[in-house]
């Protein structure tokens, strides 16, 4: 796991610490559900895709830059091997974004038992 992260290059460092945030959020989500914390999951989860997205493209961006400069004669391999390299920057930002999205239909769920709850004890 250290090895990808190492790989992913500096855009490991913002989706991580933007995907921790999101995971905190909805950890309180799913322990207190209130409406609230919706909009901070959801700009959350947004800027942890974004990030990683961002790693990706500056990492595509430097393998394209030594790809035509010194690494020219190495052929198409190192294309390939920078490639899953700047994947891993989405790979992270997608477990990220799944984790929260986990917790936080817990949150939905506990809240719609909540609502359900209350309905039927002011119907009768």
């Amino acid at each position: 796991m250290q090895d990808a992260f190492i790989a992913g290059g500096w855009g490991m460092y913002p989706t991580l610490l933007a995907g921790l945030a999101l995971i905190a959020t909805c950890v309180q989500y799913a322990r207190r559900p209130e409406p609230r914390y919706v909009p901070l999951m959801l700009s959350l989860g947004l800027c942890t895709l974004m990030a990683g997205t961002l790693g990706f493209a500056t990492g595509i961006m430097s393998l394209l830059s030594a790809y035509a400069g010194p690494l020219s004669e190495e052929g198409p391999r190192v294309l390939f091997a920078g490639t899953f390299e700047a994947l891993h920057n989405v790979a992270l930002a997608l477990l990220l974004a799944m984790s929260g999205g986990l917790l936080a239909s817990v949150g939905a769920w506990r809240l719609s038992r909540r609502l359900g709850n209350f309905a039927t004890s002011t119907a009768g």
